[in-house]
């Protein structure tokens, strides 16, 4: 089952305590659940909520997948770094009463949460349906197939499963990526050079099945 991917700007749409997301270390996690769990924890959600719909990869250890550590210069005890102070699932700095070790892996471990990967590179492509002239921008995920490009594009164009997508006048392989089709990032070139990279975002068009005389 091929993942899902979300830019940015999607997962930061997710910024409330009933609908709350994060992303971190390339992965993207629904913490909804969880704050509907533990919605009397008080102080310890407010780091959480504080970075709600952003992503908190600071947070942790890139080699561990866990959450960056220290030594407490008031112990000498090496801790969970957290100085936006401590949140669910880590322990207090010293022994407590009410502090269960039984709970499961931390939310940061839990599969359970995570509802897909965060993109590495965002794209803009101009998706033109030649039967209607009409044209929308869209911003996707770099990894996503033009499977899964169409699927985003649904929402503009129900019958988007009825046109074939080409550029360059070749019909494009919706099981592979824009790159794999040849529909190369130009970003970096055009930065370099100076170009409006609005003015040259890529063009998909789609032709509806019953009028390809043109291919």
């Amino acid at each position: 089952m091929a993942h899902r991917y979300f830019t940015p700007a999607e997962v930061s749409a997710h910024n409330t305590a009933a609908d709350l997301w994060l992303s971190f270390l390339g992965t993207v996690s629904d913490l909804t659940p969880l704050m509907e769990q533990h919605a009397a924890g008080g102080a310890l959600l407010v780091p959480i909520m504080a970075s709600a719909g952003q992503d908190v990869s600071s947070w942790f250890d890139p080699d561990t997948k866990d959450l960056q550590r220290h030594v407490d210069p008031l112990t000498s005890c090496v801790r969970y770094y957290t100085p936006r102070g401590r949140f669910l699932h880590t322990p207090p700095a010293g022994p407590r009463s009410d502090w269960a070790t039984d709970t499961g892996p931390p939310w940061w471990r839990d599969q359970r949460y995570q509802v897909g990967l965060l993109t590495s590179k965002t794209r803009w492509i101009r998706v033109i349906n030649t039967l209607t002239s009409q044209e929308q921008l869209l911003q996707v995920c770099s990894e996503e197939t033009l499977a899964q490009i169409l699927q985003r594009y649904l929402r503009y164009n129900a019958h988007a499963c009825s046109y074939t997508w080409t550029h360059g006048e070749k019909p494009l392989d919706m099981s592979r990526t824009l790159s794999q089709n040849l529909v190369l990032d130009q970003d970096h070139e055009l930065q370099h050079l100076r170009l409006d990279r609005d003015r040259h975002r890529p063009a998909l068009l789609l032709h509806f099945n019953d009028d390809l005389t043109d291919l």
